[in-house]
Protein backbone atom coordinates (compact mmCIF):
# COMPACT_ATOMS: atom_id res chain seq x y z
CA UNK A 1 0.00 0.00 0.00
CA UNK A 2 1.46 3.22 -1.49
CA UNK A 3 1.83 6.29 1.68
CA UNK A 4 1.65 9.80 -0.90
CA UNK A 5 1.99 11.69 2.43
CA UNK A 6 -0.01 13.87 4.69
CA UNK A 7 -0.09 16.62 1.99
CA UNK A 8 -2.63 14.56 0.40
CA UNK A 9 -4.88 14.13 3.12
CA UNK A 10 -7.34 15.87 1.11
CA UNK A 11 -7.73 12.99 -1.13
CA UNK A 12 -6.64 9.45 -0.35
CA UNK A 13 -5.70 8.39 3.44
CA UNK A 14 -4.01 5.34 5.40
CA UNK A 15 -6.25 4.50 8.06
CA UNK A 16 -5.47 1.67 10.47
CA UNK A 17 -9.12 0.43 11.71
CA UNK A 18 -9.39 -1.33 15.20
CA UNK A 19 -11.95 -3.68 16.11
CA UNK A 20 -12.71 -5.26 19.66
CA UNK A 21 -16.65 -6.69 19.47
CA UNK A 22 -18.56 -8.34 21.40
CA UNK A 23 -17.06 -11.92 21.05
CA UNK A 24 -14.16 -10.59 23.20
CA UNK A 25 -11.79 -12.70 22.07
CA UNK A 26 -8.75 -10.28 20.85
CA UNK A 27 -8.30 -7.15 18.27
CA UNK A 28 -8.70 -6.71 14.87
CA UNK A 29 -6.15 -4.68 12.89
CA UNK A 30 -7.02 -3.51 9.13
CA UNK A 31 -5.07 -1.00 7.04
CA UNK A 32 -7.27 0.81 4.38
CA UNK A 33 -6.53 3.78 2.36
CA UNK A 34 -9.22 5.58 1.19
CA UNK A 35 -10.63 9.24 0.16
CA UNK A 36 -13.84 8.37 2.66
CA UNK A 37 -16.14 7.81 -0.62
CA UNK A 38 -15.78 4.77 -3.10
CA UNK A 39 -11.65 4.90 -3.60
CA UNK A 40 -10.73 1.37 -1.60
CA UNK A 41 -7.30 -0.35 -1.43
CA UNK A 42 -7.87 -2.70 1.03
CA UNK A 43 -4.47 -3.81 3.33
CA UNK A 44 -2.86 -6.22 5.73
CA UNK A 45 -5.12 -7.22 8.45
CA UNK A 46 -3.96 -8.69 12.03
CA UNK A 47 -5.99 -10.55 15.30
CA UNK A 48 -3.69 -10.29 18.22
CA UNK A 49 -6.44 -12.50 20.59
CA UNK A 50 -6.66 -11.21 24.20
CA UNK A 51 -5.38 -13.45 27.14
CA UNK A 52 -7.98 -15.91 28.94
CA UNK A 53 -7.31 -13.93 32.08
CA UNK A 54 -7.88 -10.79 30.31
CA UNK A 55 -11.03 -12.08 28.65
CA UNK A 56 -12.29 -12.71 32.06
CA UNK A 57 -11.65 -9.27 33.12
CA UNK A 58 -13.78 -7.91 30.31
CA UNK A 59 -16.86 -9.97 30.28
CA UNK A 60 -16.68 -9.45 34.17
CA UNK A 61 -16.64 -5.50 33.32
CA UNK A 62 -19.98 -5.77 31.34
CA UNK A 63 -21.73 -6.45 34.61
CA UNK A 64 -19.76 -3.68 36.60
CA UNK A 65 -21.05 -1.46 33.49
CA UNK A 66 -24.20 -1.47 34.27
CA UNK A 67 -23.74 1.19 37.26
CA UNK A 68 -22.95 3.54 34.55
CA UNK A 69 -25.15 6.68 34.29
CA UNK A 70 -23.48 8.95 32.37
CA UNK A 71 -21.17 7.67 29.48
CA UNK A 72 -17.70 9.20 31.68
CA UNK A 73 -18.35 7.52 34.59
CA UNK A 74 -15.86 4.25 35.65
CA UNK A 75 -17.19 2.46 38.67
CA UNK A 76 -15.57 -0.56 40.17
CA UNK A 77 -12.16 -1.28 38.32
CA UNK A 78 -13.52 -0.04 34.81
CA UNK A 79 -10.57 2.54 34.89
CA UNK A 80 -8.05 0.34 35.47
CA UNK A 81 -9.32 -2.03 32.46
CA UNK A 82 -9.50 1.03 30.50
CA UNK A 83 -5.93 1.78 30.72
CA UNK A 84 -5.18 -1.99 30.18
CA UNK A 85 -7.68 -2.13 27.17
CA UNK A 86 -5.66 1.08 25.40
CA UNK A 87 -2.39 0.05 26.25
CA UNK A 88 -3.09 -3.68 24.80
CA UNK A 89 -4.86 -1.78 21.70
CA UNK A 90 -1.52 0.28 21.19
CA UNK A 91 0.85 -2.64 21.45
CA UNK A 92 -1.21 -4.57 18.84
CA UNK A 93 -0.52 -1.88 16.34
CA UNK A 94 3.35 -1.86 16.97
CA UNK A 95 2.60 -5.27 16.34
CA UNK A 96 0.92 -5.22 13.37
CA UNK A 97 3.27 -2.31 12.14
CA UNK A 98 6.45 -4.07 12.61
CA UNK A 99 5.21 -7.63 10.75
CA UNK A 100 3.62 -5.54 7.85
CA UNK A 101 7.28 -3.89 7.65
CA UNK A 102 5.22 -0.42 8.21
CA UNK A 103 6.50 2.95 9.71
CA UNK A 104 4.38 5.16 11.91
CA UNK A 105 4.59 7.97 9.48
CA UNK A 106 2.83 5.52 7.06
CA UNK A 107 0.15 6.21 8.88
CA UNK A 108 -2.46 8.86 8.73
CA UNK A 109 -5.27 7.99 10.97
CA UNK A 110 -6.33 5.25 13.38
CA UNK A 111 -9.87 4.11 14.07
CA UNK A 112 -10.93 3.50 17.51
CA UNK A 113 -13.55 1.69 18.57
CA UNK A 114 -12.91 0.26 21.84
CA UNK A 115 -14.83 -2.04 23.88
CA UNK A 116 -18.15 -1.32 24.17
CA UNK A 117 -19.72 -2.13 27.52
CA UNK A 118 -22.74 -0.52 27.97
CA UNK A 119 -25.30 0.71 25.32
CA UNK A 120 -28.91 1.48 26.18
CA UNK A 121 -29.38 3.88 22.90
CA UNK A 122 -33.37 4.31 24.30
CA UNK A 123 -31.10 6.09 27.43
CA UNK A 124 -29.10 7.44 24.26
CA UNK A 125 -25.94 6.27 26.32
CA UNK A 126 -23.38 4.01 24.70
CA UNK A 127 -19.74 3.49 26.65
CA UNK A 128 -16.83 1.99 24.82
CA UNK A 129 -13.43 1.54 27.17
CA UNK A 130 -10.75 3.14 25.36
CA UNK A 131 -8.86 6.29 26.06
CA UNK A 132 -8.35 8.31 22.65
CA UNK A 133 -5.47 10.28 24.37
CA UNK A 134 -3.54 6.90 26.25
CA UNK A 135 -3.51 5.66 22.36
CA UNK A 136 -2.57 8.61 20.47
CA UNK A 137 0.34 9.33 22.70
CA UNK A 138 1.24 5.41 23.02
CA UNK A 139 1.71 6.03 18.85
CA UNK A 140 2.42 9.23 18.03
CA UNK A 141 -0.44 9.01 15.69
CA UNK A 142 -3.46 10.85 15.52
CA UNK A 143 -6.72 8.81 16.81
CA UNK A 144 -10.14 8.88 15.87
CA UNK A 145 -12.86 7.55 18.42
CA UNK A 146 -16.05 8.00 20.17
CA UNK A 147 -18.29 7.42 16.85
CA UNK A 148 -21.07 5.80 18.54
CA UNK A 149 -22.15 9.47 21.00
CA UNK A 150 -23.28 12.20 18.54
CA UNK A 151 -25.33 9.26 16.90
CA UNK A 152 -27.57 8.22 20.08
CA UNK A 153 -27.45 11.97 20.95
CA UNK A 154 -29.34 13.12 17.42
CA UNK A 155 -32.00 10.59 17.93
CA UNK A 156 -29.88 7.29 16.51
CA UNK A 157 -29.31 3.66 17.98
CA UNK A 158 -25.58 4.38 17.45
CA UNK A 159 -25.88 1.12 15.56
CA UNK A 160 -24.57 0.03 13.43
CA UNK A 161 -22.00 1.65 11.91
CA UNK A 162 -20.27 -0.05 8.98
CA UNK A 163 -22.85 0.30 6.05
CA UNK A 164 -21.25 3.78 5.22
CA UNK A 165 -18.50 1.00 4.21
CA UNK A 166 -20.55 -1.61 3.11
CA UNK A 167 -21.40 1.03 0.72
CA UNK A 168 -18.41 1.70 -0.82
CA UNK A 169 -17.78 -2.01 -0.84
CA UNK A 170 -20.92 -2.45 -3.04
CA UNK A 171 -19.93 0.01 -5.57
CA UNK A 172 -16.62 -1.43 -5.92
CA UNK A 173 -18.01 -5.23 -6.53
CA UNK A 174 -16.64 -7.34 -9.19
CA UNK A 175 -18.73 -6.97 -12.73
CA UNK A 176 -19.55 -10.90 -12.18
CA UNK A 177 -21.41 -9.75 -9.36
CA UNK A 178 -22.80 -6.74 -10.14
CA UNK A 179 -26.14 -8.25 -11.83
CA UNK A 180 -27.10 -9.22 -8.57
CA UNK A 181 -28.95 -6.44 -7.16
CA UNK A 182 -29.47 -5.56 -4.32
CA UNK A 183 -27.08 -6.48 -2.38
CA UNK A 184 -27.33 -7.21 1.64
CA UNK A 185 -23.97 -7.60 3.70
CA UNK A 186 -24.55 -9.51 7.01
CA UNK A 187 -22.09 -9.55 9.37
CA UNK A 188 -22.11 -12.85 11.96
CA UNK A 189 -20.33 -11.87 14.82
CA UNK A 190 -21.50 -11.78 18.87
CA UNK A 191 -24.50 -9.76 17.10
CA UNK A 192 -25.90 -10.19 13.62
CA UNK A 193 -26.68 -7.13 11.94
CA UNK A 194 -27.35 -6.10 8.11
CA UNK A 195 -26.67 -3.66 5.47
CA UNK A 196 -28.82 -3.67 2.42
CA UNK A 197 -27.51 -2.08 -0.61
CA UNK A 198 -29.45 -0.81 -4.11
CA UNK A 199 -27.34 1.06 -6.36
CA UNK A 200 -27.64 4.78 -4.72
CA UNK A 201 -29.79 4.70 -2.92
CA UNK A 202 -29.38 5.15 0.85
CA UNK A 203 -28.42 2.18 2.79
CA UNK A 204 -30.71 0.13 5.14
CA UNK A 205 -29.25 -1.25 8.25
CA UNK A 206 -30.38 -2.72 11.40
CA UNK A 207 -29.54 -5.23 14.04
CA UNK A 208 -30.86 -8.47 13.11
CA UNK A 209 -30.62 -11.02 16.18
CA UNK A 210 -28.41 -13.03 17.80
CA UNK A 211 -25.39 -13.54 15.93
CA UNK A 212 -22.31 -16.45 17.97
CA UNK A 213 -22.55 -15.02 21.52
CA UNK A 214 -25.09 -17.76 22.36
CA UNK A 215 -23.74 -20.58 20.56
CA UNK A 216 -20.04 -19.27 22.15
CA UNK A 217 -21.88 -19.10 25.75
CA UNK A 218 -23.34 -22.97 25.39
CA UNK A 219 -19.88 -24.48 24.11
CA UNK A 220 -17.91 -22.85 26.12
CA UNK A 221 -20.26 -23.93 29.27
CA UNK A 222 -19.78 -26.95 28.15
CA UNK A 223 -16.76 -28.06 26.78
CA UNK A 224 -14.66 -25.00 28.05
CA UNK A 225 -13.91 -23.78 24.49
CA UNK A 226 -14.40 -20.50 22.92
CA UNK A 227 -16.77 -21.20 19.85
CA UNK A 228 -18.05 -24.16 18.09
CA UNK A 229 -15.05 -24.47 15.00
CA UNK A 230 -17.14 -24.47 11.88
CA UNK A 231 -20.03 -25.52 13.22
CA UNK A 232 -18.87 -29.03 13.49
CA UNK A 233 -21.18 -29.32 17.59
CA UNK A 234 -23.70 -28.32 16.26
CA UNK A 235 -24.35 -30.44 12.79
CA UNK A 236 -24.75 -33.49 14.35
CA UNK A 237 -27.73 -31.94 16.72
CA UNK A 238 -31.61 -31.78 16.32
CA UNK A 239 -34.03 -28.68 16.36
CA UNK A 240 -35.69 -28.25 19.67
CA UNK A 241 -38.31 -25.78 18.31
CA UNK A 242 -39.97 -25.16 21.04
CA UNK A 243 -37.09 -23.91 22.52
CA UNK A 244 -35.90 -21.56 19.24
CA UNK A 245 -39.72 -20.23 19.09
CA UNK A 246 -39.25 -19.01 22.86
CA UNK A 247 -36.29 -17.03 21.38
CA UNK A 248 -37.28 -15.79 18.25
CA UNK A 249 -41.10 -14.90 18.75
CA UNK A 250 -39.97 -12.09 21.51
CA UNK A 251 -36.48 -11.04 19.36
CA UNK A 252 -38.47 -10.87 16.33
CA UNK A 253 -41.21 -8.28 17.66
CA UNK A 254 -38.09 -6.04 19.26
CA UNK A 255 -36.36 -6.29 16.32
CA UNK A 256 -39.37 -4.87 14.29
CA UNK A 257 -39.42 -1.55 16.62
CA UNK A 258 -35.54 -1.09 15.18
CA UNK A 259 -33.94 -1.67 18.22
CA UNK A 260 -29.96 -1.87 18.20
CA UNK A 261 -28.71 -4.89 20.63
CA UNK A 262 -26.03 -5.59 23.19
CA UNK A 263 -24.93 -9.13 24.43
CA UNK A 264 -26.86 -8.88 27.46
CA UNK A 265 -30.12 -8.51 25.20
CA UNK A 266 -30.09 -12.22 25.10
CA UNK A 267 -30.31 -14.81 27.74
CA UNK A 268 -27.78 -17.68 27.74
CA UNK A 269 -29.51 -20.85 27.14
CA UNK A 270 -29.81 -22.44 30.59
CA UNK A 271 -27.08 -25.38 30.89
CA UNK A 272 -28.78 -28.89 30.74
CA UNK A 273 -31.63 -28.20 29.13
CA UNK A 274 -30.42 -29.88 25.78
CA UNK A 275 -27.60 -31.50 25.00
CA UNK A 276 -24.36 -30.16 23.88
CA UNK A 277 -25.07 -30.96 19.99
CA UNK A 278 -28.74 -30.12 19.84
CA UNK A 279 -28.10 -27.14 22.20
CA UNK A 280 -25.45 -25.40 19.35
CA UNK A 281 -28.10 -26.80 16.30
CA UNK A 282 -30.87 -24.87 17.85
CA UNK A 283 -29.15 -22.07 18.58
CA UNK A 284 -28.01 -21.71 15.20
CA UNK A 285 -30.81 -21.94 13.40
CA UNK A 286 -32.39 -19.41 15.65
CA UNK A 287 -29.64 -17.35 14.09
CA UNK A 288 -30.39 -17.96 11.01
CA UNK A 289 -34.17 -17.59 11.21
CA UNK A 290 -34.17 -14.23 12.87
CA UNK A 291 -31.50 -13.05 9.71
CA UNK A 292 -34.14 -14.57 7.60
CA UNK A 293 -36.82 -12.83 9.01
CA UNK A 294 -35.05 -9.27 8.83
CA UNK A 295 -36.25 -9.13 4.69
CA UNK A 296 -39.89 -8.48 6.04
CA UNK A 297 -37.97 -5.14 6.57
CA UNK A 298 -36.06 -4.69 3.29
CA UNK A 299 -37.51 -2.70 0.35
CA UNK A 300 -37.14 -5.74 -1.67
CA UNK A 301 -35.83 -9.10 -1.29
CA UNK A 302 -31.65 -8.86 -1.55
CA UNK A 303 -30.56 -11.25 -4.84
CA UNK A 304 -26.80 -11.35 -2.91
CA UNK A 305 -25.86 -11.95 0.57
CA UNK A 306 -22.24 -11.39 1.77
CA UNK A 307 -21.93 -12.99 4.96
CA UNK A 308 -18.66 -11.89 7.39
CA UNK A 309 -18.00 -12.12 10.67
CA UNK A 310 -17.03 -15.67 12.54
CA UNK A 311 -20.53 -17.13 11.86
CA UNK A 312 -19.56 -17.00 8.29
CA UNK A 313 -17.47 -19.81 9.03
CA UNK A 314 -20.26 -22.16 10.78
CA UNK A 315 -21.78 -24.29 8.22
CA UNK A 316 -24.69 -24.63 10.21
CA UNK A 317 -25.62 -21.65 10.61
CA UNK A 318 -24.93 -20.82 6.76
CA UNK A 319 -26.72 -24.09 6.10
CA UNK A 320 -29.91 -23.34 8.24
CA UNK A 321 -29.76 -19.89 6.39
CA UNK A 322 -30.07 -21.50 3.22
CA UNK A 323 -33.23 -23.16 4.02
CA UNK A 324 -34.47 -20.34 5.90
CA UNK A 325 -34.19 -17.68 2.50
CA UNK A 326 -34.74 -20.99 0.28
CA UNK A 327 -31.68 -20.74 -1.54
CA UNK A 328 -30.24 -23.39 -2.63
CA UNK A 329 -26.24 -23.64 -2.63
CA UNK A 330 -24.52 -22.33 -6.02
CA UNK A 331 -27.73 -21.28 -7.40
CA UNK A 332 -27.52 -18.66 -10.18
CA UNK A 333 -30.37 -15.63 -9.76
CA UNK A 334 -30.10 -15.89 -5.75
CA UNK A 335 -26.66 -16.27 -3.74
CA UNK A 336 -24.99 -16.45 -0.38
CA UNK A 337 -21.64 -15.74 -0.63
CA UNK A 338 -19.18 -15.49 1.89
CA UNK A 339 -16.85 -12.32 1.61
CA UNK A 340 -13.76 -14.35 0.58
CA UNK A 341 -15.94 -14.54 -2.23
CA UNK A 342 -15.37 -10.99 -3.57
CA UNK A 343 -12.00 -10.96 -2.19
CA UNK A 344 -12.99 -9.41 1.19
CA UNK A 345 -11.43 -11.11 4.01
CA UNK A 346 -14.39 -11.70 6.35
CA UNK A 347 -12.71 -11.56 9.77
CA UNK A 348 -11.24 -7.50 8.68
CA UNK A 349 -14.41 -5.72 7.50
CA UNK A 350 -15.55 -4.56 10.81
CA UNK A 351 -12.00 -2.84 11.52
CA UNK A 352 -11.40 -2.42 7.62
CA UNK A 353 -14.72 -0.09 8.67
CA UNK A 354 -13.25 1.86 11.54
CA UNK A 355 -10.34 2.96 9.42
CA UNK A 356 -12.76 3.88 6.81
CA UNK A 357 -15.14 5.61 9.19
CA UNK A 358 -12.01 7.60 11.03
CA UNK A 359 -11.16 8.88 7.20
CA UNK A 360 -14.74 10.10 7.12
CA UNK A 361 -14.46 11.34 10.71
CA UNK A 362 -11.99 13.83 9.96
CA UNK A 363 -13.50 14.61 6.23
CA UNK A 364 -16.69 16.14 8.03
CA UNK A 365 -18.78 12.98 6.14
CA UNK A 366 -21.76 11.44 7.59
CA UNK A 367 -21.26 8.05 9.55
CA UNK A 368 -25.28 7.43 9.89
CA UNK A 369 -28.05 7.96 8.42
CA UNK A 370 -31.94 7.41 9.17
CA UNK A 371 -32.25 4.21 7.15
CA UNK A 372 -29.24 2.70 9.32
CA UNK A 373 -29.67 3.80 12.63
CA UNK A 374 -32.65 5.69 12.69
CA UNK A 375 -30.67 9.03 13.72
CA UNK A 376 -32.74 12.19 12.84
CA UNK A 377 -30.76 13.30 9.81
CA UNK A 378 -27.60 12.37 8.19
CA UNK A 379 -25.14 12.37 11.16
CA UNK A 380 -21.18 13.02 11.57
CA UNK A 381 -19.32 11.54 14.41
CA UNK A 382 -16.58 11.03 16.11
CA UNK A 383 -13.74 12.74 18.28
CA UNK A 384 -9.99 13.07 16.64
CA UNK A 385 -7.07 13.19 19.28
CA UNK A 386 -3.90 14.24 18.14
CA UNK A 387 -0.80 12.79 20.43
CA UNK A 388 0.24 15.60 23.34
CA UNK A 389 2.99 18.14 22.55
CA UNK A 390 4.84 16.26 25.52
CA UNK A 391 4.00 12.71 25.06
Amino acid sequence: MKHKGRQEADKAMNAIGLMSGTSLDGIDVALLRSDGLNELERGPFLTVPYSEAFRTKLAQSLETALAIKNRNDRPGNLSEIETELTDLHADAVTQFLKVNALRASDIDLVGFHGQTVLHKPDEALTVQLGNGLQLANKLGMPVVYDMRSNDTANGGQGAPLAPAYHKALSANLDPQWQGLSPVCFVNIGGISNLTYIDGNQPPHAFDCGTGNVLIDQWVHAHKGIAFDEDGKIGRDGFIDYDIARQYIEPMAEKLDRGISLDRLDFKPLEKGKLSLQDGAKTLAYITAQLIAKSQDRLPKKPKLWVLSGGGRLNKTIVSELHEALDILPNANENRIIKSEDLSISGDAVEAEAWGYLAIRSVKGLPLTYPTTTGVLSECVGGVVQMPTENS
